[in-house]
């Protein structure tokens, strides 16, 4: 349905064709693409393994739910942090902006340094990413939906819910897909 294209700072939002049980029903936010490629985090799976487990020192500067999101495939022993300034305006180190105040946050930033700094944080594990032109085949194809981001599918407290609540909010069609179930007889 969406043609247009992706940006850092949108949101990859998996049609209903898409179902290759990686990222089904799964909401990416886009944290780069380029003619290279794209690559982003699935902002509604939380990962297996604890926080704690594998950055303890990090459990109490993330927001609620405090836990480990899944990021995706790729990676997954890496992590990235999303996370936002808690003061408009300000660029504290080992941040860069993305949307709104909205960023990415080097982990090897001092845990002292991040203590106060940022509204909200969250960690991923591991991300999505696509090869030079495997990204527009894919949106060609209508496998995902290309939507503005918000701040609360980033930091909100129902993330697990995110696919149905970006799809609501969308105009026209897009948004019956929103009530959509596996079973095509409920449909």
């Amino acid at each position: 349905m969406s043609r247009r294209e992706p940006v850092p700072g949108s949101l990859l939002v998996a049609s209903i064709l898409l179902a290759d049980g990686v990222f089904n029903q799964t909401v990416v936010l886009v944290l780069d693409s380029d003619d290279d490629g794209a690559l982003g985090v699935i902002l509604n799976e939380i990962s297996q393994t604890p926080l704690n487990a594998v950055l303890p020192d990090w459990v109490g500067a993330v927001s609620e739910p405090k836990m480990l999101f899944h990021g995706g495939p790729v990676s997954p022993n890496g992590a990235i942090c999303l996370a936002s300034v808690a003061a408009r305006g300000e660029e504290p180190p080992g941040w860069r902006p993305l949307f709104e105040n909205v960023g990415l946050l080097h982990l090897d930033t001092p845990i002292e340094i991040v203590s106060g700094a940022y509204q909200d944080l969250r960690i991923f594990a591991g991300y999505a990413g696509w090869g030079a032109g495997q990204l527009q085949a894919e949106l060609a194809q209508g496998m995902w939906h290309v939507v503005d981001a918000e701040y609360d599918d980033v930091f909100g407290t129902q993330p697990v819910q995110l696919w149905r609540t970006v799809l609501r909010r969308q105009a026209g069609e897009l948004a019956f897909f929103s009530t959509w179930v596996e079973d095509p007889e409920l449909n």
